[in-house]
């Protein structure tokens, strides 16, 4: 899952522009650059070629950040856990784009060194991707199974899983313009929503008049067991979320607002699939399966655009 997450954001990255930072060079060249080495040129006994040894930045795409980035993916390429249909494209990329690029030993990256601002902010979550396969933890003492939830807490892979489903739909369907969106509360005579929460989806998407709100869940259980009789049901708190979510979108209540909670599917033997038509709004709670080939995990997240266009 990692491996297809950074070839996509990186994909994304070289179609924005990659990163170029001033990179201090120094060598001894034919002609005048920079600042003149004296002590340097003395040394290296580089007049008699006529040359000087001169100081001076290059504005390179070889910045720390993309050094971080192929030294990943290169990374990657030796991990057998990794599918060849991932590394066909992460050679591709490193030949394509990163042919300038310095590698650095992973082991050997100072993380805390890497700073961001403006004009690379997009790079923070590449970054992030890259620290979780540098520290191995992908590897177990249990052969042949990949527990991320052993060593990555739910709040960071809850973040994690909905930067993924969203950059999936930023590629493959920009046409719905996928986005992070801050619903306004239907709010009558005038009230303030002063003191009222802020309402922020993980994903909206739109089509003509019609919107999908997708709301991202990663947890341990998916299902809630009521005591009496033991039976399971869906968590409400989620249920009242992506209800209010709608029905705050669709203020004329046209029904053309729908709603989804994408759940991260666990080992529970019972995980959420359904379809409701509450007040006009069609709510759905689903499962997404990471634990299979791509093209299954592609087929599930193409099925949530019929709820859009259908």
């Amino acid at each position: 899952m990692l491996a297809t997450i950074l070839i996509l954001g990186v994909s994304g990255q070289v179609k924005r522009g990659m990163h170029r930072d001033y990179i201090q060079r120094e060598e001894a060249l034919a002609g005048l650059r920079g600042q003149i080495r004296v002590a340097d040129t003395i040394k290296q006994q580089t007049l008699p070629q006529g040359k000087l040894v001169c100081v001076y930045d290059e504005f390179s795409p070889n910045s720390p950040h993309n050094q971080v980035l192929k030294s990943v993916m290169l990374l990657l390429l030796r991990r057998r856990e990794v599918k060849p249909e991932n590394k066909q494209k992460l050679r591709k990329l490193l030949l394509s784009y990163f042919s300038e690029i310095t590698e650095i030993a992973p082991r050997a990256i100072r993380w805390d060194a890497l700073k961001y601002h403006r004009n690379n902010a997009s790079y923070q979550m590449l970054i992030g991707i890259c620290s979780l396969v540098v520290d191995d933890s992908l590897q177990t003492t249990e052969a042949g199974e990949n527990k991320l939830t052993k060593w990555l807490p739910d709040e960071k892979m809850h973040q994690l899983y909905e930067r993924f489903v969203r950059a999936y739909y930023e590629r493959h369907h920009p046409e719905f313009s996928p986005r992070k969106k801050q619903i306004a509360w239907n709010l009558t005579n005038g009230a303030s929503d002063e003191g009222l929460p802020k309402m922020e989806t993980d994903i909206t998407l739109r089509f003509g008049e019609k919107t999908l709100i997708i709301d991202t869940k990663w947890y341990s259980k998916t299902m809630q067991t009521r005591y009496e009789g033991g039976n399971l049901k869906y968590i409400p708190h989620n249920l009242y979320q992506i209800f209010t979510y709608v029905k705050n979108e669709d203020k004329d209540c046209t029904g053309n607002a729908a709603g989804v909670l994408l759940y991260a599917k666990t080992d529970e033997n019972v995980t959420p699939d359904a379809d409701f038509n509450i007040g006009g709004n069609r709510i759905s709670l689903k499962t997404l399966d990471l634990n299979q080939e791509w093209d299954t995990i592609e087929s599930q997240l193409e099925k949530l655009c019929e709820l859009l266009t259908g």
